[in-house]
Protein backbone atom coordinates (compact mmCIF):
# COMPACT_ATOMS: atom_id res chain seq x y z
CA UNK A 1 0.00 0.00 0.00
CA UNK A 2 1.42 3.40 -0.99
CA UNK A 3 1.66 6.08 1.66
CA UNK A 4 0.33 9.56 0.90
CA UNK A 5 2.84 12.36 0.54
CA UNK A 6 2.03 15.10 3.06
CA UNK A 7 3.63 18.39 3.93
CA UNK A 8 4.87 19.20 7.43
CA UNK A 9 1.98 21.54 8.30
CA UNK A 10 -0.58 18.89 7.34
CA UNK A 11 1.41 16.30 9.31
CA UNK A 12 1.34 18.44 12.46
CA UNK A 13 -2.39 19.07 12.00
CA UNK A 14 -3.14 15.37 11.63
CA UNK A 15 -1.01 14.60 14.67
CA UNK A 16 -2.82 17.21 16.74
CA UNK A 17 -6.31 15.92 15.97
CA UNK A 18 -5.43 12.22 16.16
CA UNK A 19 -6.41 11.85 19.80
CA UNK A 20 -9.38 14.21 19.85
CA UNK A 21 -12.85 12.91 20.45
CA UNK A 22 -14.00 14.23 23.82
CA UNK A 23 -17.00 16.53 23.87
CA UNK A 24 -17.89 18.99 26.57
CA UNK A 25 -21.07 18.49 28.53
CA UNK A 26 -22.66 18.94 31.93
CA UNK A 27 -23.00 16.14 34.44
CA UNK A 28 -24.04 15.76 38.05
CA UNK A 29 -21.11 15.18 40.37
CA UNK A 30 -22.04 11.92 42.13
CA UNK A 31 -20.47 13.10 45.40
CA UNK A 32 -21.70 16.70 45.64
CA UNK A 33 -24.92 16.37 43.63
CA UNK A 34 -24.06 19.59 41.79
CA UNK A 35 -23.98 20.15 38.03
CA UNK A 36 -20.42 20.42 36.68
CA UNK A 37 -18.91 20.89 33.26
CA UNK A 38 -17.26 17.57 32.35
CA UNK A 39 -15.27 16.73 29.22
CA UNK A 40 -15.61 13.00 29.84
CA UNK A 41 -18.78 10.98 30.11
CA UNK A 42 -18.80 7.90 32.30
CA UNK A 43 -18.46 5.67 29.24
CA UNK A 44 -15.43 7.70 28.13
CA UNK A 45 -13.88 7.36 31.59
CA UNK A 46 -14.23 3.59 31.33
CA UNK A 47 -12.92 3.51 27.75
CA UNK A 48 -9.86 5.64 28.55
CA UNK A 49 -9.20 3.45 31.57
CA UNK A 50 -9.40 0.27 29.49
CA UNK A 51 -6.99 1.70 26.91
CA UNK A 52 -4.41 3.03 29.35
CA UNK A 53 -4.44 1.03 32.57
CA UNK A 54 -3.05 -2.21 31.05
CA UNK A 55 0.05 -0.29 29.96
CA UNK A 56 0.60 1.20 33.42
CA UNK A 57 0.07 -2.19 35.05
CA UNK A 58 2.67 -3.70 32.71
CA UNK A 59 5.04 -0.78 33.36
CA UNK A 60 4.68 -1.74 37.03
CA UNK A 61 5.75 -5.30 36.14
CA UNK A 62 2.26 -6.76 36.20
CA UNK A 63 0.17 -8.21 38.97
CA UNK A 64 2.01 -10.15 41.64
CA UNK A 65 2.08 -13.90 41.01
CA UNK A 66 0.60 -14.55 44.42
CA UNK A 67 -3.07 -15.47 44.07
CA UNK A 68 -3.68 -15.17 47.80
CA UNK A 69 -2.42 -11.59 47.85
CA UNK A 70 -4.24 -10.56 44.67
CA UNK A 71 -7.52 -12.04 45.87
CA UNK A 72 -7.10 -10.35 49.24
CA UNK A 73 -6.41 -6.90 47.76
CA UNK A 74 -9.41 -7.32 45.47
CA UNK A 75 -11.61 -8.44 48.39
CA UNK A 76 -10.76 -5.40 50.50
CA UNK A 77 -11.08 -3.03 47.55
CA UNK A 78 -14.46 -4.32 46.46
CA UNK A 79 -15.86 -4.11 49.98
CA UNK A 80 -14.85 -0.47 50.19
CA UNK A 81 -15.99 0.40 46.65
CA UNK A 82 -19.44 -1.03 47.41
CA UNK A 83 -19.87 1.77 49.97
CA UNK A 84 -18.90 4.55 47.53
CA UNK A 85 -21.00 7.07 45.64
CA UNK A 86 -20.36 5.10 42.42
CA UNK A 87 -20.65 1.45 43.45
CA UNK A 88 -21.58 0.29 39.94
CA UNK A 89 -18.31 1.33 38.27
CA UNK A 90 -16.33 -1.65 36.91
CA UNK A 91 -13.74 -1.58 39.71
CA UNK A 92 -10.72 -3.85 39.61
CA UNK A 93 -7.97 -3.97 42.21
CA UNK A 94 -4.41 -5.10 41.56
CA UNK A 95 -1.38 -5.83 43.72
CA UNK A 96 1.55 -4.88 41.49
CA UNK A 97 5.13 -6.13 41.32
CA UNK A 98 6.69 -2.65 41.29
CA UNK A 99 8.85 -2.10 44.40
CA UNK A 100 8.32 1.64 44.67
CA UNK A 101 5.74 3.01 47.11
CA UNK A 102 2.54 4.00 45.34
CA UNK A 103 -1.16 3.51 44.76
CA UNK A 104 -3.24 4.97 41.95
CA UNK A 105 -6.67 4.98 40.35
CA UNK A 106 -7.70 5.25 36.72
CA UNK A 107 -10.99 7.05 35.97
CA UNK A 108 -12.92 3.87 35.14
CA UNK A 109 -12.12 2.17 38.44
CA UNK A 110 -8.85 0.32 37.83
CA UNK A 111 -6.83 0.67 41.04
CA UNK A 112 -3.28 -0.50 41.65
CA UNK A 113 -1.18 -0.82 44.80
CA UNK A 114 2.51 -1.67 44.69
CA UNK A 115 4.52 -4.14 46.72
CA UNK A 116 6.39 -1.22 48.24
CA UNK A 117 3.35 0.32 49.89
CA UNK A 118 1.86 -3.05 50.87
CA UNK A 119 5.02 -3.78 52.87
CA UNK A 120 4.83 -0.42 54.64
CA UNK A 121 1.27 -0.81 55.92
CA UNK A 122 0.53 -2.69 59.13
CA UNK A 123 -3.10 -3.83 59.01
CA UNK A 124 -6.17 -4.33 56.85
CA UNK A 125 -7.81 -1.14 58.10
CA UNK A 126 -4.90 0.85 56.64
CA UNK A 127 -5.28 -1.01 53.34
CA UNK A 128 -9.02 -0.24 53.38
CA UNK A 129 -8.20 3.42 54.02
CA UNK A 130 -5.81 3.44 51.06
CA UNK A 131 -8.40 1.77 48.84
CA UNK A 132 -11.04 4.19 50.07
CA UNK A 133 -8.86 7.16 49.15
CA UNK A 134 -8.28 5.86 45.61
CA UNK A 135 -11.96 4.95 45.19
CA UNK A 136 -12.69 8.50 46.33
CA UNK A 137 -10.78 9.86 43.33
CA UNK A 138 -12.95 7.72 41.04
CA UNK A 139 -16.20 8.57 42.83
CA UNK A 140 -15.54 12.32 42.72
CA UNK A 141 -14.44 12.11 39.06
CA UNK A 142 -11.18 13.90 39.76
CA UNK A 143 -9.54 12.91 36.47
CA UNK A 144 -12.51 14.31 34.55
CA UNK A 145 -12.31 17.51 36.57
CA UNK A 146 -8.63 17.94 35.76
CA UNK A 147 -9.24 17.29 32.10
CA UNK A 148 -12.10 19.77 32.01
CA UNK A 149 -9.88 22.42 33.54
CA UNK A 150 -7.42 21.99 30.71
CA UNK A 151 -4.68 20.23 32.65
CA UNK A 152 -4.64 17.08 30.53
CA UNK A 153 -5.79 17.78 27.00
CA UNK A 154 -2.50 18.91 25.49
CA UNK A 155 -0.58 16.09 27.14
CA UNK A 156 -2.99 13.39 25.99
CA UNK A 157 -2.74 14.65 22.41
CA UNK A 158 1.05 14.62 22.29
CA UNK A 159 1.93 11.21 23.73
CA UNK A 160 3.56 10.85 27.14
CA UNK A 161 5.34 8.30 29.26
CA UNK A 162 3.87 6.02 31.87
CA UNK A 163 4.07 7.14 35.46
CA UNK A 164 7.36 5.52 36.34
CA UNK A 165 10.80 7.06 36.50
CA UNK A 166 12.32 8.22 34.35
CA UNK A 167 15.47 6.50 35.52
CA UNK A 168 18.31 5.14 33.42
CA UNK A 169 16.55 1.81 32.99
CA UNK A 170 13.42 3.48 31.65
CA UNK A 171 15.43 5.53 29.18
CA UNK A 172 17.09 2.48 27.61
CA UNK A 173 14.02 0.22 27.70
CA UNK A 174 12.14 2.17 25.04
CA UNK A 175 8.77 1.41 26.63
CA UNK A 176 7.30 4.89 26.90
CA UNK A 177 3.54 4.89 27.35
CA UNK A 178 0.24 6.03 25.91
CA UNK A 179 -1.07 8.68 28.25
CA UNK A 180 -1.10 6.80 31.54
CA UNK A 181 1.27 9.32 33.08
CA UNK A 182 -1.10 12.16 32.24
CA UNK A 183 -4.10 10.32 33.64
CA UNK A 184 -2.19 9.76 36.88
CA UNK A 185 -0.72 13.26 37.02
CA UNK A 186 -0.80 15.12 40.30
CA UNK A 187 -4.08 15.80 42.06
CA UNK A 188 -4.71 19.20 43.56
CA UNK A 189 -4.60 19.61 47.32
CA UNK A 190 -8.36 20.15 47.34
CA UNK A 191 -8.87 16.89 45.46
CA UNK A 192 -6.61 15.11 47.94
CA UNK A 193 -8.62 16.53 50.84
CA UNK A 194 -11.85 15.35 49.23
CA UNK A 195 -10.43 11.88 48.53
CA UNK A 196 -9.27 11.70 52.16
CA UNK A 197 -12.74 12.57 53.43
CA UNK A 198 -14.39 10.08 51.10
CA UNK A 199 -11.85 7.38 51.84
CA UNK A 200 -12.44 7.71 55.57
CA UNK A 201 -16.19 7.62 55.02
CA UNK A 202 -16.06 4.55 52.76
CA UNK A 203 -13.74 2.51 54.99
CA UNK A 204 -15.80 3.37 58.07
CA UNK A 205 -18.99 2.30 56.27
CA UNK A 206 -17.19 -0.96 55.49
CA UNK A 207 -16.99 -1.62 59.24
CA UNK A 208 -13.27 -0.95 59.67
CA UNK A 209 -11.77 0.89 62.60
CA UNK A 210 -11.17 4.48 61.42
CA UNK A 211 -7.85 4.41 63.27
CA UNK A 212 -6.64 2.65 60.13
CA UNK A 213 -7.02 5.92 58.27
CA UNK A 214 -5.03 7.75 60.92
CA UNK A 215 -2.35 5.07 60.67
CA UNK A 216 -2.18 5.49 56.89
CA UNK A 217 -1.95 9.28 57.13
CA UNK A 218 0.73 9.02 59.81
CA UNK A 219 2.76 6.65 57.62
CA UNK A 220 2.47 8.96 54.60
CA UNK A 221 3.26 12.04 56.66
CA UNK A 222 6.45 10.45 57.99
CA UNK A 223 7.43 9.25 54.51
CA UNK A 224 6.94 12.68 52.95
CA UNK A 225 9.86 14.07 54.92
CA UNK A 226 12.33 11.39 53.87
CA UNK A 227 12.88 12.48 50.24
CA UNK A 228 13.53 8.91 49.07
CA UNK A 229 13.40 7.95 45.40
CA UNK A 230 11.01 5.04 46.03
CA UNK A 231 8.38 7.52 47.25
CA UNK A 232 8.89 10.29 44.69
CA UNK A 233 6.07 9.28 42.35
CA UNK A 234 3.59 8.86 45.20
CA UNK A 235 4.08 12.38 46.52
CA UNK A 236 4.28 13.95 43.05
CA UNK A 237 0.78 12.62 42.31
CA UNK A 238 -0.63 12.72 45.87
CA UNK A 239 0.72 15.84 47.62
CA UNK A 240 1.06 15.14 51.34
CA UNK A 241 0.98 17.63 54.20
CA UNK A 242 0.80 17.60 57.98
CA UNK A 243 -2.60 19.24 57.56
CA UNK A 244 -3.99 16.03 56.03
CA UNK A 245 -2.73 14.02 59.00
CA UNK A 246 -4.12 16.50 61.53
CA UNK A 247 -7.48 16.53 59.75
CA UNK A 248 -7.61 12.74 59.94
CA UNK A 249 -6.88 12.86 63.67
CA UNK A 250 -9.63 15.41 64.23
CA UNK A 251 -12.21 13.56 62.12
CA UNK A 252 -11.58 10.22 63.79
CA UNK A 253 -11.68 11.69 67.31
CA UNK A 254 -14.99 13.49 66.65
CA UNK A 255 -17.14 12.25 63.79
CA UNK A 256 -15.98 8.64 63.99
CA UNK A 257 -15.19 8.41 67.69
CA UNK A 258 -17.65 5.59 68.43
CA UNK A 259 -16.10 3.30 65.82
CA UNK A 260 -12.61 3.80 67.26
CA UNK A 261 -13.43 1.56 70.19
CA UNK A 262 -15.65 -1.05 68.53
CA UNK A 263 -14.42 -1.83 65.02
CA UNK A 264 -11.48 -4.10 64.05
CA UNK A 265 -8.23 -3.27 62.29
CA UNK A 266 -7.44 -6.90 61.30
CA UNK A 267 -3.69 -6.80 61.80
CA UNK A 268 -3.25 -10.58 61.93
CA UNK A 269 -5.36 -11.14 58.83
CA UNK A 270 -3.33 -8.56 56.95
CA UNK A 271 -0.03 -10.11 57.95
CA UNK A 272 -1.26 -13.59 57.03
CA UNK A 273 -2.30 -12.49 53.55
CA UNK A 274 0.94 -10.66 52.79
CA UNK A 275 3.09 -13.43 54.29
CA UNK A 276 4.54 -14.40 50.91
CA UNK A 277 5.48 -10.80 50.22
CA UNK A 278 6.98 -10.34 53.68
CA UNK A 279 9.27 -13.33 53.07
CA UNK A 280 10.96 -11.47 50.22
CA UNK A 281 10.78 -8.00 51.79
CA UNK A 282 14.60 -7.63 51.78
CA UNK A 283 14.58 -8.27 48.03
CA UNK A 284 11.95 -5.58 47.46
CA UNK A 285 13.97 -3.12 49.56
CA UNK A 286 17.09 -3.98 47.53
CA UNK A 287 15.16 -3.27 44.32
CA UNK A 288 14.22 0.12 45.75
CA UNK A 289 17.88 0.85 46.44
CA UNK A 290 18.82 -0.26 42.95
CA UNK A 291 16.19 2.02 41.46
CA UNK A 292 17.58 4.91 43.48
CA UNK A 293 21.04 4.31 42.00
CA UNK A 294 19.59 4.07 38.48
CA UNK A 295 17.82 7.40 39.02
CA UNK A 296 21.24 8.84 39.91
CA UNK A 297 22.74 7.35 36.71
CA UNK A 298 24.89 4.92 38.67
CA UNK A 299 24.28 1.50 37.08
CA UNK A 300 27.27 -0.17 38.76
CA UNK A 301 25.82 0.37 42.23
CA UNK A 302 22.34 -0.46 40.95
CA UNK A 303 23.61 -3.78 39.62
CA UNK A 304 24.90 -4.69 43.08
CA UNK A 305 21.48 -4.07 44.63
CA UNK A 306 19.61 -5.90 41.89
CA UNK A 307 21.94 -8.87 42.31
CA UNK A 308 21.30 -8.76 46.04
CA UNK A 309 17.57 -8.92 45.34
CA UNK A 310 17.99 -11.83 42.92
CA UNK A 311 20.10 -13.72 45.45
CA UNK A 312 17.07 -13.59 47.75
CA UNK A 313 14.37 -14.08 45.10
CA UNK A 314 15.98 -15.49 41.92
CA UNK A 315 12.65 -15.89 40.12
CA UNK A 316 11.39 -12.39 40.85
CA UNK A 317 10.02 -10.96 37.61
CA UNK A 318 10.69 -7.32 38.43
CA UNK A 319 14.16 -8.15 39.73
CA UNK A 320 15.16 -9.93 36.54
CA UNK A 321 13.76 -7.19 34.32
CA UNK A 322 15.38 -4.41 36.31
CA UNK A 323 18.69 -6.22 36.04
CA UNK A 324 18.11 -6.57 32.29
CA UNK A 325 17.53 -2.82 31.95
CA UNK A 326 20.59 -2.11 34.08
CA UNK A 327 22.71 -4.31 31.83
CA UNK A 328 21.25 -2.57 28.77
CA UNK A 329 22.34 0.79 30.18
CA UNK A 330 25.85 -0.64 30.61
CA UNK A 331 25.82 -1.93 27.01
CA UNK A 332 26.05 -5.52 28.24
CA UNK A 333 23.50 -6.68 25.71
CA UNK A 334 23.92 -10.45 25.99
CA UNK A 335 23.63 -10.29 29.77
CA UNK A 336 20.59 -8.05 29.40
CA UNK A 337 19.01 -10.60 27.08
CA UNK A 338 19.72 -13.42 29.52
CA UNK A 339 17.91 -11.65 32.36
CA UNK A 340 15.01 -10.57 30.14
CA UNK A 341 14.63 -14.13 28.88
CA UNK A 342 14.54 -15.37 32.47
CA UNK A 343 11.85 -12.81 33.28
CA UNK A 344 9.78 -13.98 30.31
CA UNK A 345 10.20 -17.56 31.48
CA UNK A 346 9.02 -16.93 35.05
CA UNK A 347 6.06 -14.73 34.01
CA UNK A 348 5.04 -15.66 30.43
CA UNK A 349 1.73 -13.76 30.62
CA UNK A 350 3.37 -10.38 31.35
CA UNK A 351 4.59 -8.77 28.10
CA UNK A 352 7.17 -6.20 29.26
CA UNK A 353 9.92 -8.82 29.17
CA UNK A 354 9.22 -9.44 25.47
CA UNK A 355 9.64 -5.73 24.77
CA UNK A 356 13.00 -5.72 26.55
CA UNK A 357 14.05 -8.76 24.52
CA UNK A 358 13.20 -6.73 21.42
CA UNK A 359 15.41 -3.90 22.65
CA UNK A 360 18.35 -6.27 23.14
CA UNK A 361 17.86 -7.43 19.55
CA UNK A 362 17.80 -3.82 18.32
CA UNK A 363 21.01 -2.99 20.17
CA UNK A 364 22.78 -6.07 18.78
CA UNK A 365 21.58 -5.48 15.21
CA UNK A 366 19.38 -8.58 15.03
CA UNK A 367 16.51 -6.72 13.40
CA UNK A 368 14.52 -9.72 12.20
CA UNK A 369 14.48 -11.11 15.72
CA UNK A 370 13.57 -7.66 17.06
CA UNK A 371 10.61 -7.42 14.69
CA UNK A 372 9.29 -10.79 15.83
CA UNK A 373 9.58 -9.75 19.47
CA UNK A 374 7.93 -6.37 18.99
CA UNK A 375 5.14 -8.07 17.04
CA UNK A 376 4.64 -10.47 19.96
CA UNK A 377 4.54 -7.56 22.40
CA UNK A 378 2.04 -5.68 20.22
CA UNK A 379 -0.23 -8.73 20.05
CA UNK A 380 -0.15 -9.09 23.83
CA UNK A 381 -0.49 -5.38 24.64
CA UNK A 382 -1.59 -3.27 21.66
CA UNK A 383 -1.70 0.49 21.69
CA UNK A 384 1.83 1.59 22.66
CA UNK A 385 3.09 3.95 19.93
CA UNK A 386 6.71 3.24 20.84
CA UNK A 387 6.22 -0.37 19.78
CA UNK A 388 5.11 0.89 16.37
CA UNK A 389 8.27 2.98 16.15
CA UNK A 390 10.48 -0.01 16.95
CA UNK A 391 8.64 -2.13 14.40
CA UNK A 392 9.51 0.57 11.88
CA UNK A 393 13.11 0.68 13.09
CA UNK A 394 13.34 -3.10 12.75
CA UNK A 395 12.05 -2.96 9.18
CA UNK A 396 14.53 -0.16 8.46
CA UNK A 397 17.38 -2.27 9.83
CA UNK A 398 16.27 -5.14 7.58
CA UNK A 399 16.38 -2.83 4.56
CA UNK A 400 12.61 -2.97 4.05
CA UNK A 401 11.81 0.68 3.41
CA UNK A 402 8.11 0.43 2.49
CA UNK A 403 6.86 -1.31 5.67
CA UNK A 404 9.27 0.81 7.70
CA UNK A 405 7.75 3.99 6.28
CA UNK A 406 4.26 2.70 6.99
CA UNK A 407 5.14 2.11 10.64
CA UNK A 408 6.86 5.49 10.98
CA UNK A 409 3.83 7.19 9.45
CA UNK A 410 1.53 5.33 11.85
CA UNK A 411 3.75 6.32 14.78
CA UNK A 412 3.70 9.99 13.80
CA UNK A 413 -0.09 10.00 13.78
CA UNK A 414 0.15 9.53 17.54
CA UNK A 415 3.45 11.16 18.63
CA UNK A 416 4.93 14.32 17.14
CA UNK A 417 7.80 15.20 19.45
CA UNK A 418 10.90 13.62 20.92
CA UNK A 419 13.85 11.73 19.47
CA UNK A 420 11.75 8.91 18.03
CA UNK A 421 9.45 11.34 16.24
CA UNK A 422 12.45 13.25 14.90
CA UNK A 423 13.97 10.03 13.53
CA UNK A 424 10.70 8.92 11.93
CA UNK A 425 10.09 12.36 10.46
CA UNK A 426 13.63 12.52 9.09
CA UNK A 427 13.33 9.13 7.40
CA UNK A 428 9.97 9.96 5.82
CA UNK A 429 11.44 13.17 4.46
CA UNK A 430 14.57 11.41 3.23
CA UNK A 431 12.51 8.70 1.51
CA UNK A 432 10.13 11.18 -0.12
CA UNK A 433 6.99 10.45 1.87
CA UNK A 434 6.99 13.79 3.70
CA UNK A 435 7.75 17.15 2.12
Amino acid sequence: MDLPVINRRHFLYLSAIAGMGVLAGCAVNPVTGRQELMLMSESQEISIDQQNSPHQISADYGRVQDKTLNDYVSYVGRNVAAQSHRPDMPYSFHALNAPYVNAYAFPGGTIGVTRGILLDMENEAELAALMGHEVGHVAARHTSQRMTRGLLTAVLLSGVTAAVGPDLGDLVSGLGGIGAGALLAGYSRNQEREADSLGLEYMARSEYNPEGFVGLMNMLNEMSGKNENSMAVLFSTHPMSSERYETALNEVSTRYQAQKHTKPIFRERYMDNIAGLRRIAPAVKALQQGDSHMAQRNPDKAKEQYQRALNIAPDDYAGNLKMAKCQLSMEQYQLARRYAARAAEVYPDEPQAVHILGMTSIYTGNFENALNEFNRYHEALPGNPNTIFFQGLSYEGMGRREPSAQKYYEFLQQVNQGDYAAHAHSRLQEWGYLQ
